[in-house]
């Protein structure tokens, strides 16, 4: 499986496209759309590179889902776990309550714990609220009858 438009939409709203470096709320330099590899103080891009950064941070992140998830997973869960990953890391996800649940077929007990990964520095920010809802409803979107 890979990541599709639903996981692109999804990290570009939360990230925000950057062409100049800067430190992220943990003091990672990031840039692009929450690109952090080899990036340095100063550094400077294109939007041309930030999607193709972009391509290459999913599709490496769309991999570690696989390898984590033993269940099989509509478009719209991949997509949903694919964000998640990108943002919190998939270490992150191998310890998770939410990938236990999961792997234990445990749909909507696993969609509840998209919710108790919202907090920087031990409070809750509002951004990652945002961000885990979206993941949330993402993971259980049924259109037209489907599961995603």
């Amino acid at each position: 499986m890979q990541p599709t438009q639903a996981a692109i939409a999804l990290v570009k709203a939360s990230e925000g496209l950057h062409l100049t470096a800067y430190q992220d709320a943990t003091g990672v330099y990031t840039i692009g759309f929450g690109h952090t590899d080899g990036v340095h103080p100063g550094m400077r891009i294109i939007e041309q590179q930030a999607e193709e950064f972009l391509a290459a941070d999913l599709a490496m992140t769309g991999r570690a889902v696989s390898a984590l998830v033993r269940v099989p997973l509509a478009q719209c869960q991949f997509d949903a776990l694919t964000d998640f990953v990108f943002n919190l890391g998939q270490e992150r996800l191998r310890k998770s309550t939410l990938l236990r649940l999961l792997n234990a077929g445990q749909l909507q007990a696993a969609a509840a714990q998209f919710k108790f990964w919202v907090l920087a520095d031990g409070k809750p920010e509002p951004g990652l609220i945002k961000r885990r809802a979206a993941e949330a409803a993402l993971f259980l979107v049924r259109p037209a009858g489907r599961t995603c």
